[in-house]
């Protein structure tokens, strides 16, 4: 029987030899926030998680990888207003990740891709990542999984091009992966605006969701089926495994 991909699933010894085989560790990082009124806070958890799963177990046959724990807190003040959620300040996220880093380093891992699954973390990430590959010796690339998949995505969905929040998008794939989480009965509510109002570039300031959004949902969560999120998990997947295989990825 094949060992799992799961750090958390292994045992130490298993772990050493992991490392001693040379193997990628995929660091799925999410989020925990408010998701409308019928879905569970950790939607970019579940999501994230359950991406990289699957994406490692399609590549466990032709390269050693393992998916690191994820790391369930991220950058969520703009949620914060509407309950539920979890944030980090941005030296507290930059010091943990940094960490996880250091941890991962210190047993003889050398290449670690972090998959992101939450939207409001990408600036930090973007923002950290010099200084992470300048504070250890790691070979560091950064994703974030529905970006990467959204050339895929409009073929599936029908209001809407890419993910959104709490959407058509994430309660499919919710309904597909962790359909005890989604509350149907909910469903009537959960409707946004389309996407959020763009701020002019020129001039920055801070906004939460309840701004835009008295539901918490940027989207129609109301067009959400289970095939639907098949189809997209299957197209996330797909495109993390060939940004792993991707030659150009690891380059420099």
């Amino acid at each position: 029987m094949a060992k799992s991909v799961m750090w958390k699933e292994l045992t130490a010894p298993e772990l050493v030899e992991k490392s001693k085989a040379g193997a990628l560790v995929v660091m799925p990082v999410a989020s925990m926030e408010q998701h409308g009124p019928h879905m569970a806070v950790g939607v970019d958890t579940v999501l994230c998680e359950a991406v990289c799963q699957r994406a490692a177990e399609a590549l466990a046959a032709e390269m050693p990888i393992v998916v690191a724990p994820t790391l369930w807190c991220g950058m969520a003040e703009h949620h914060m207003p509407r309950g539920g959620t979890f944030t980090f300040d941005i030296p507290t996220y930059r010091a943990v990740l940094l960490a996880f880093l250091k941890s991962i380093e210190r047993h003889g891992f050398k290449r670690v891709f972090i998959v992101n699954g939450h939207g409001g973390n990408i600036s930090a990430l973007s923002a950290f990542l010099p200084d992470f590959v300048r504070e250890t010796g790691l070979t560091i690339r950064v994703t974030t999984y529905f970006e990467l998949a959204q050339p895929g995505m409009p073929a599936i969905l029908e209001d809407q091009e890419r993910v959104r929040h709490a959407c058509e998008g994430e309660t499919s794939m919710m309904m597909a992966v962790a359909p005890d989480l989604v509350r149907t009965e909910k469903l009537p509510e959960a409707v946004g605006p389309a996407r959020q109002t763009p701020m002019p570039l020129q001039v920055l300031r801070h906004r939460s969701y309840g701004e835009f959004t008295p539901t918490g949902v940027v989207g129609d969560a109301r067009r959400s089926t289970a095939d639907k999120g098949k189809r997209l998990m299957d197209v996330c997947r797909d495109a993390l495994v060939d940004a792993i295989r991707d030659p150009e990825t690891w380059k420099g």
